[in-house]
């Protein structure tokens, strides 16, 4: 057994391992450690592709071993995290209205099974990734609960606006909408990395003023920001 070909795998089982955690932690309500948890999964899960490509040992089985174990930490957990913020309200529609929340983990799966065969999607993204859009939902119930705006608190105990947010990021995850990487260029300047670099240090502020409502204010400027990027860069080419 050739074991530099394990260790990118073994990673990836542990990305699965910390999603059954959080899933665990998210059906007790303590979405906290649910973040926690699907955060290492997100860590583990840059970590697998960078050690496959450092022991040259990428391979098809890698490729769905990571998918099926994202669609765990990144496509399961959010949507039963928006299941349950839906299933607390008691003013839900119909009996069967929160099972709506696993819109989410539908868009996630389609998107996952798209990304193994979209061979656009090497350098970039087309479509929000699954581990932000797992960050936004679970964020979500973090914000309600330590927000001291009546508004806020107003619109996310509303079952047609969280169905509404289900609807949105099921549609954004599979947008045919570019998204720039986060990752650094090789070459390391200023006018090569500005997008990226100022997306960071405005992360960085955000997440210092509002804590967990930061989160999903990150993932909506990424989105805006690679909007007008786009736009920015096709006027370029005119």
């Amino acid at each position: 057994m050739n074991i530099k070909a394990q260790v990118p795998n073994t990673i990836t089982l542990l990305n699965l391992l910390s999603g059954c955690i959080a899933l665990v932690y998210a059906t007790n309500a303590n979405y906290e450690m649910a973040l926690i948890w699907v955060c290492t999964g997100i860590f583990l899960d840059f970590f697998d592709g960078f050690f496959a490509r450092l022991f040259n040992v990428s391979s098809p089985l890698g490729l769905q071993l990571d998918s099926l174990a994202d669609m765990v930490t990144s496509g399961v957990v959010p949507g039963y995290v928006m299941f349950m913020m839906m299933n607390e309200n008691m003013n839900l529609p119909f009996e069967y209205f929160a099972y709506l929340g696993f819109l989410v983990t539908l868009g996630s799966c389609y998107r996952l099974a798209n990304f193994n065969i979209d061979e656009r999607q090497t350098d970039s993204f087309i479509g929000l990734p699954t581990p932000a859009n797992a960050l936004f939902i679970i964020s979500l119930p973090l914000v309600l609960k330590y927000t001291d705006s009546l508004i806020l608190l107003e619109i996310l105990i509303n079952p047609y606006v969280l169905l509404l947010i289900c609807v949105f990021s099921a549609y954004i995850l599979n947008a045919e909408i570019p998204l720039f990487s986060l990752k650094i260029k090789k070459k390391f300047s200023w006018a090569s990395n500005k997008l990226q670099l100022s997306f960071l240090a405005v992360s960085v502020v955000f997440l210092a003023l509002f804590q967990y409502a930061a989160i999903p204010l990150i993932i909506i400027l990424y989105v805006l920001l690679s909007v007008l990027n786009n736009k920015f860069l096709a006027k370029a080419k005119i």
